[in-house]
């Protein structure tokens, strides 16, 4: 099953005509609900994050700033968010939802938060509006608990995380996550990012690809299916973080890039998909998206659940009279498979190569009932 992270307090209360759009906090799992992506069920709320993991990161006397609202003024500019308890709290549960992420991940494959990517936060202080640095902490926390085999029944290839690879495709280069991570070799950043936008300096990924003001799908795409698969070969990750960031868009205010949103969602299925093959676990932040039609944002950041719920659990997101008409995903191929019975059922159809989980959950959502006895 699809989890997702979400927490009412993701949708930080800001001053009038602030330019961050924090209501897509709330209307993106309100448009998976009402389309029928996702269900109650596919969503969690995460706790406070501990004191232990966020040190195990970010340094003490930035978080003792943090939590006695210490900072002075021009560290809280920098990170563009008025500064208070309840901001605190936030950037907390929204790192908590990420490591639990990553706990479904090891489980089903992925795991999402419907915040998170706050990649400009460093070890000791926090810029464009991130405040503490949730994959990074999720990654040190993964490296502490799984660095041994057999702590979990997983469906990852192993149990053992021993290397990770943060795959983040938002426009803008994430500085911290870079600097975080720049002696670690346990960890490999990688980013693609427009040349010439924020940050204007930029730190040092171990792989960078900027890309300039205008650059469209097909370049675009070129350079992540060109790169990604190789990257994956060559370092071998137990682990992967993703973050899919819809600030590529032409519509986008501070992006500069020129995608579409189709290219956005073919740029999301790549890389979900090249994680499912090669069965490695993958935690998804969503990260920026600043187009002015707050719709823009939604649908973009839709498809990349859309697109996790299609390759990992067979769901297409889509009317059932559409999944009817598709080759291969035809509701009568189900019910000739529960009249032979399980090992007469069709090839053709995709609950051929499911586990009863995922065909179980399939037949739900064709409004099949499974006959017991088969």
């Amino acid at each position: 099953m699809l989890k997702i992270a979400y927490h009412p307090i993701y949708k930080y209360q800001l001053p009038p005509g602030h330019r961050f759009p924090m209501e897509k906090y709330e209307l993106l799992p309100q448009q998976l609900l009402h389309e029928g992506t996702c269900r109650p069920e596919n969503f969690f709320e995460p706790g406070i994050l501990s004191e232990e993991e966020i040190l195990a990161v970010h340094t003490k006397e930035y978080f003792e700033n943090l939590m006695n609202l210490t900072l002075d003024k021009s560290a809280v500019r920098k990170i563009g968010f008025p500064l208070s308890e309840t901001l605190v709290k936030r950037g907390r549960v929204i790192s908590q939802g990420t490591i639990d992420g990553c706990e479904y991940a090891l489980k089903y494959g992925v795991g999402m938060n419907i915040a998170g990517g706050t990649h400009h936060a460093y070890a000791g202080h926090g810029e464009g509006f991130c405040l503490l640095n949730d994959q990074a902490i999720a990654a040190k926390y993964l490296l502490k608990k799984y660095k041994h085999d057999g702590q979990i029944a997983s469906q990852a290839r192993n149990c053992v995380v021993k290397k990770i690879l943060i795959v983040d495709l938002d426009v803008h280069q994430g500085n911290g996550t870079a600097k975080i991570f720049e002696k670690e070799e346990k960890v490999f950043t990688f980013s693609i990012h427009g040349a010439g936008n924020y940050p204007f300096k930029k730190e040092k990924s171990d792989l960078d690809i900027p890309v300039p003001d205008g650059t469209g799908d097909e370049i675009y795409l070129q350079k992540l299916k060109e790169t990604l698969p190789k990257l994956i070969e060559a370092q071998n990750p137990d682990f992967i973080f993703y973050l899919a960031g819809v600030d590529i868009l032409e519509t986008d205010k501070l992006g500069r890039l020129n995608c579409t949103v189709e290219g956005c969602k073919a740029r999301d299925r790549f890389v979900l998909q090249l994680c499912k093959d090669l069965k490695i676990p993958v935690q998804v932040s969503m990260g920026g998206g600043y187009s002015p039609e707050i719709k823009i944002i939604i649908e973009a950041h839709a498809n990349t659940f859309r697109m996790a719920q299609e390759i990992f659990f067979w769901i297409m997101g889509k009317k059932k009279k559409d999944n009817k008409k598709k080759k291969g995903l035809k509701k009568e191929c189900c019910e000739k498979y529960l009249k032979k019975g399980e090992h007469k059922r069709c090839k053709r159809c995709p609950c051929f190569d499911m586990t009863e989980e995922q065909r179980l959950q399939r037949f739900e959502n064709l409004e099949i009932k499974p006959n017991s006895k088969n």
